[in-house]
């Protein structure tokens, strides 16, 4: 098998929740690659520095301010990338979220947030662009950022809504599998599904308890880039070969 990611450059990607973390280091690895990266946050600050720092790259790097656990902020993204840019091909579900929110004691608010934005406006997303795929007959890519808590409920620290809503994607990922498949398309999707990373949303969190600051010390953990690097493999196959489930853990995780 040939990995390549000629067929991409030049082409146009949205990765979501491409402020820090996982999203920044996929946009990076897409923008090195020779791709034009549409880089969503809720604060874009970030990813209007980053861009700066790319201006010498083989891509580049857009940024835009949007919450994409709303509708109308996804929809607006959608139109501004097709009035400004070429045609999505990839989308990378990256943006998404936890809560300290459990089933016993959880507030509704707080598992709403979580649910619209790793549920809903990852499926939202999803539909806006298979449409602009559909339209242009374009062989494109869907990557799901899933975890390895969409596939077991984990002993940790982790909310039990965001390991339901990582379920979700798990079989999100094959719902739209299946239905491309009975359309006819060749749009292929792929859910990643990393174990512990370093991120704002794990041991980097700025409201990090003592506990679990040691308890996190002791583990093993994988870089943003790391996932990146399965990004790009996965986007790097030929176009009959599609990696369904990628999941990546670092050497000596327990779970």
């Amino acid at each position: 098998m040939v990995l390549s990611m000629d067929r991409w450059v030049g082409k146009v990607a949205i990765v979501t929740g491409a402020s820090s973390g996982i999203g920044a280091a996929i946009a990076y690895a897409l923008v090195e690659k020779g791709l034009t990266v549409l880089g969503i946050a809720r604060g874009a600050e970030r990813i209007e520095e980053r861009a700066k720092q790319l201006s010498d790259k083989k891509g580049k790097l857009h940024a835009i301010k949007a919450d994409f656990s709303k509708e109308e902020d996804i929809l607006k993204t959608f139109k501004w990338a097709k009035d400004n840019l070429e045609p999505v091909h990839i989308l990378v579900n990256n943006a998404g979220r936890g809560a300290k929110a459990n089933l016993t004691e959880g507030e509704t608010r707080q598992w709403k947030k979580v649910f619209n934005l790793n549920v809903l406006g990852l499926s939202i997303a999803t539909r806006e662009a298979v449409k602009v795929m559909k339209e242009n007959k374009i062989n494109g890519h869907i990557i799901h950022m899933n975890s390895i808590a969409g596939h077991q409920v984990l002993n940790f620290e982790v909310p039990s809504v965001y390991s339901a809503s990582k379920f979700a994607v798990t079989a999100l990922t094959e719902t739209l599998r299946q239905e491309l498949n009975q359309q006819g398309l060749k749009i292929k999707v792929t859910s990643v599904s990393p174990g512990l990373v370093e991120s704002e949303m794990t041991n980097l969190h700025p409201n990090l308890t003592p506990e679990m600051k040691a308890v996190y010390e002791k583990m093993p953990i994988l870089q943003s880039e790391d996932i990146a690097d399965g990004v790009v493999y996965a986007l790097s196959t030929p176009e009959h070969v599609q990696v369904h489930e990628l999941t990546i853990k670092p050497i000596g995780e327990k779970v």
